[in-house]
């Protein structure tokens, strides 16, 4: 008999659950990717987070390749502007430009400073071919 199987059967429970929302979460990455089409662009990010975006809104789209700090905000608050960003492993690949006369609101997940009802002016994104997805849009823009 081994010892401590009330702390040996927890553990096999949160790792089990641990690994199936891993799962779960990558396969939100992978059935719900960023697209692109001719009512616009939209972003998503896992299940909580889809934006659409019409091509009148959107200015310009480059590519740009950006390093964040680990732990920097959802929001990237340079220059005055409110840019959402939604990087993988703290890059992201494209930038998309929102140029507008008002910044649009747009709903996301959580509360306090980077949940709720926020105006944004741009959005930073990770796509995993970022030639064929400036292509796309390109066909659009």
């Amino acid at each position: 008999m081994h010892r401590w199987p009330a702390v040996r059967v927890a553990d096999l429970v949160l790792g089990i659950w641990g690994v199936t929302w891993m799962l779960g979460l990558l396969c939100a990455y992978l059935l719900r990717p960023h697209t692109v089409g001719p009512d616009g662009i939209r972003v998503r990010h896992g299940l909580e987070i889809d934006l659409a975006f019409s091509w009148d809104d959107i200015a310009s789209v480059g590519r740009k390749r950006r390093v964040h700090e680990p732990k920097s905000p959802r929001f990237d608050v340079a220059d005055a502007s409110r840019t959402l960003v939604y990087r993988m492993q703290d890059e992201t690949d494209i930038e998309i430009e929102i140029e507008l006369e008002r910044p649009i609101v747009v709903r996301l997940p959580g509360g306090g400073a980077n949940g709720g009802q926020q105006a944004i002016t741009g959005v930073r994104i990770w796509v995993d071919g970022p030639r064929a997805f400036r292509d796309e849009v390109r066909k659009h823009l």
